[in-house]
């Protein structure tokens, strides 16, 4: 079973590079993020079932499966109204299925901006959730832009995203806290290099010098995590014609 997360960074602008990627990777399930529209055709991917959570212009996420999905929630408990279109939870062949769109938390202003208190809010939202699915017993995982720089190899050059809120003390707490509910970097199981990134800005020739950074990931409970077979950064469609600045990163799990 292979599940992929990617932040097309527009719908709109990227659809054909979807209606592509599904055709030539064929992913069991695809997690989309940052949609940037309210407009998203469920019905146009062929062989596919999907569901979106959509916001005029900005956010949004959405998830295209070849098995039916059962969706749970469209918004993450915990945080009142959020008008944000950040979260999806379904269950999907067996597997409780959450795909997230997190903040970018910039700017800090010495940790006070309400853009980067919202991030920390939302997350210690998610960890509350995780919680709960994990007294539960559900087997789960947790794919998308995370907008999260774990370590310093994760970043061709972590000097200059100090006190960023991709790298930023309190984020990164919450990300341990995140890991210490028993959860996986899956990403990291299998390959511990420098330089494997899944954005690249747009700016100063990034991409070509692979000034990159690691902030998609999948994050997968035990249950998930005893069945991982693979999972690998797909750096072909940051190659393609006008492309996201974000990558696919794809989860193969073995079967039951």
């Amino acid at each position: 079973m292979k599940l992929v997360s990617w932040n097309v960074n527009s719908i709109k602008a990227r659809g054909e590079h979807v209606h592509r990627f599904l055709k030539e990777s064929a992913p069991d399930i695809l997690m989309l993020q940052e949609l940037k529209g309210e407009i998203f055709a469920t019905d146009s991917f062929e062989g596919y079932h999907a569901k979106a959570v959509t916001q005029k212009a900005y956010n949004g996420v959405a998830i295209i499966s070849k098995h039916p999905i059962n969706t749970l929630l469209t918004a993450l408990p915990g945080l009142g109204d959020d008008e944000q279109s950040r979260y999806i939870e379904a269950d999907i062949n067996g597997i409780r299925v959450i795909n997230i769109y997190l903040s970018n938390g910039n700017p800090v202003e010495g940790g006070s901006h309400e853009k980067f208190l919202y991030k920390l809010r939302w997350m210690d939202a998610l960890i509350a959730r995780v919680k709960i699915l994990r007294a539960e017993g559900v087997p789960f995982v947790i794919g998308g832009d995370f907008n999260i720089i774990p370590c310093a190899i994760d970043c061709h050059d972590i000097k200059a995203c100090q006190g960023d809120a991709l790298h930023h003390p309190e984020g990164l707490k919450l990300w341990r806290t995140l890991l210490n509910t028993g959860l996986t970097d899956a990403y990291r199981i299998h390959d511990s290099s420098k330089e494997k990134y899944t954005f690249w800005d747009y700016q100063a020739g990034a991409w070509p010098k692979n000034n990159g950074i690691r902030i998609d990931h999948f994050l997968t409970s035990p249950q998930i995590t005893d069945r991982i077979e693979s999972c690998v950064i797909d750096k072909n469609p940051r190659g393609w014609d006008r492309p996201s600045d974000h990558t696919p990163i794809a989860l193969t799990l073995k079967p039951l």
